[in-house]
């Protein structure tokens, strides 16, 4: 039986599982699709490098254009990451009738339109389940399990980093500079981790969501986005005496066909699902019309959990090709892009204020609340001994955005308002 002849780009961390997966589980897939698999070239960097993986030096090789140009390869799956040169590749390999796997979000991202289109002009596949949440198969869900339904929202936890972060600043007192450089020592924030925890990586991920989930084409730049940078231990202190969590959440909601995608810092309420999701896990969690609420759950990167993610579309490639049916299988976005204004975004808000330790300044306060038609849920006062100030934390009901932007910038203009310390978005 003639294989299917694998082109591998790049033999990182998830490369190399992809090899340990394909080669050890022979069986597998050979029942699952009906051919054998086999990796037949492999692009590294560098030939002579060692390796916690044995492969034939004869496979391996350090131009990409080896792969791209090789008439015997059906099948390219890349995991070297960037952006222009994958994209080069991939739409050279499209080009030569070549299927793709690919675990590239930044690329899915920015340019999938682009890839998926042609794609669908040459009649070929590509698939790219691991760029989102690593080993949680979301994105077949949202094609396929949801094909029925109507989403509405689509919240998650898609960054480990953040999440791993966020756990330790709540689950034992410490400060974000100090976690950080931990992360960083464990693997788990890069030596830059700005993409990370300002919260960019989390926005590729909602664009590549926003998209399925809602059928339109959503732009990188549709995506508001708001880092952890800037929390602080008071800050989850406050929101775990309320019964909040705070969790850097990609937010996709839809609302008469009109639709709005942000990342940013959020105070979920401890009964909420999502609050218990600690560590480097992630979650998302999905809302449809008639299904109700469901979450998927489970690590988010990683060499097996991705790798996996990754050979489940080699193998759903390779069934396409012995069905023929290769390129039918494209998700086409057929609605048009409605983003909902300022107006239409509403959420409850956590607003922690240092303000003046003197009678009357919360009538002040709750005045200017009232002017902008923002009824409030909460208004308490903690003691500080650190802090001369009064502070005040303010737990509204649901409020437009711009509602509650006009009322901080009343708030700045108060001669009794010092600091608005914090202000979260109240999800759960």
């Amino acid at each position: 039986m003639k294989p299917i002849k694998v082109g591998l780009l790049g033999l990182g961390t998830v490369g190399t599982g992809v090899v340990r997966i394909v080669e050890g589980h022979q069986a597998d897939l050979l029942s699952q699709t009906g051919s054998p698999i086999e990796i037949a070239s492999i692009l590294v960097q560098d030939k002579s490098k060692n390796r916690n993986i044995s492969v034939s030096p004869d496979k391996l090789t350090e131009n990409p254009w080896d792969i791209v140009e090789n008439p015997e390869i059906d099948v390219v799956v890349e995991v070297m990451g960037g952006i222009e040169l994958s994209k080069e590749l991939m739409l050279a390999c499209l080009e030569k009738g070549k299927h793709i796997v690919t675990a590239n979000k930044d690329l899915m991202a920015l340019h999938g339109p682009e890839i998926l289109a042609k794609a669908a002009e040459k009649g070929c596949d590509v698939f790219y389940e691991a760029s989102v949440a690593g080993g949680i198969p979301i994105i077949r869900t949202l094609i396929e399990g949801f094909s029925s339904d109507r989403i509405t929202k689509i919240m998650g936890i898609v960054n480990g980093t953040t999440n791993y972060i966020l756990t330790k600043m709540s689950q034992e007192g410490a400060a974000y500079a100090d976690v950080l450089k931990e992360a960083q020592q464990l693997g788990y924030a890069e030596s830059d981790p700005t993409s990370d925890v300002e919260g960019f990586d989390a926005a590729r991920k909602m664009t590549i969501l926003g998209t399925l989930g809602f059928h339109a084409n959503v732009a990188l730049g549709d995506v508001e986005v708001k880092g952890i940078s800037n929390v602080t231990k008071e800050d989850i202190t406050y929101g775990k005496r309320l019964g909040y969590e705070v969790k850097l959440l990609g937010i996709a909601e839809r609302q008469d066909d009109h639709i709005s995608i942000s990342v940013q810092p959020t105070m979920v309420k401890k009964s909420h699902p999502l609050a218990s999701v600690n560590g480097v896990f992630n979650a998302v969690y999905v809302y449809g019309e008639a299904v109700g609420e469901t979450m998927f759950y489970g690590p988010g990167a990683g060499e097996m959990p991705t790798a996996t993610s990754v050979v489940a579309d080699l193998v759903a490639v390779v069934r396409n090709m012995n069905l023929g049916i290769n390129g039918r299988r494209g998700f086409k976005p057929y609605k048009e892009k409605k983003l909902k204004t300022d107006e239409q975004i509403a959420s409850k808000n956590f607003i922690l204020l240092h303000v003046a330790d003197k009678a009357g300044v919360l009538a002040q306060i709750t005045q200017v609340f009232a002017q902008y038609d923002v009824s409030l849920e909460s208004v308490l006062q903690h003691p500080n001994a650190s802090n001369p100030n009064a502070e005040i934390i303010i737990i509204t009901h649901d409020a437009s955005k711009a509602s509650i932007n006009k009322v901080l910038k009343q708030f700045e203009s108060l001669d009794v308002v010092h600091e608005i310390k914090s202000v979260y978005r109240v999800e759960g």
